[in-house]
């Protein structure tokens, strides 16, 4: 019931606290309420730095991060999407919409900013999608796919997309969420199917599945740490039974 309290006042009784707070009053998982705390240590840790506080509250408290297990699409799911007739238009540009996300990797906010002035030719002469990350500023470099060309291709002309400068209709996040969900339950898709389930399907699915390298991945990804990327591979299991299968044959083949 105060509206203030002086630094010299924070302890890790403090911290104890407010993360119970952010649990309970706000509902908040393990790793949002760790966001939180991250970003009141940043605090904390700046005003050590200046001198006004000449203690660490959070010496002894950690604050990890829980492992998630990303969600993707199969091959065969990523597949029904594409191959869906649909009479509402709308829902037809969604599908392109995401389906362009699993060929790309693109998050929703780079896809709301590029434009035909990202998309340049690679050191191949083919076309590439090559742009800074609005979120991490890292440069990404993304070669175009034939089933995301094709979706460009489609949308070349549209006069929406010429309108605002956009390679394709992008609603916003709420929307395509809100009419992802449409999409899977036509699909009979039991996923919670989201734009940033694309992203993840590009990551899995698309790349490493198919034995694209993970250093490969985290320059079109646009992260600026590995480990961000190792997320990913953690679930790519078929590839990895894929690859064991091969050195068992191996290894028969030899005592054979």
């Amino acid at each position: 019931n105060t509206s203030d309290i002086e630094l010299d006042k924070l302890d890790v009784n403090f911290i104890r606290r407010f993360e119970i707070f952010l649990r309970t009053k706000y509902s908040n998982g393990d790793n949002t309420a760790m966001k939180y705390l991250k970003q009141l240590k940043k605090v904390v840790h700046f005003a050590m730095e200046l001198g006004y506080l000449d203690r660490d509250p959070f010496r002894s408290y950690s604050t990890p991060y829980s492992e998630v297990n990303r969600g993707y699409l199969t091959v065969d799911e990523l597949k029904r999407i594409e191959e869906k007739k649909f009479r509402i238009t709308r829902l037809e540009q969604v599908r392109d919409v995401f389906v362009f996300v699993c060929y790309t990797g693109l998050s929703y906010s780079d896809l709301k900013q590029i434009n035909t002035g990202s998309i340049k030719k690679g050191i191949d002469g083919k076309n590439w999608i090559i742009y800074q990350r609005e979120k991490t500023g890292v440069r990404a470099s993304i070669p175009i796919l034939p089933p995301a060309q094709a979706i460009l291709d489609k949308y070349k002309n549209d006069a929406e997309c010429i309108a605002y400068d956009q390679l394709l209709p992008v609603k916003s996040n709420q929307k395509l969420n809100s009419y992802l969900s449409e999409i899977a339950e036509l699909c009979e898709i039991d996923k919670h199917i989201t734009m940033h389930l694309g992203r993840h399907t590009f990551a899995t699915t698309v790349t490493l599945t198919n034995g694209v390298p993970i250093e490969t991945v985290q320059k079109m990804l646009g992260h600026k740490n590995l480990s961000t990327t190792q997320i990913y591979s953690k679930v790519v299991d078929t590839k990895i039974s894929e690859d064991m299968s091969k050195i068992e044959e191996k290894l028969k083949s030899r005592t054979g």
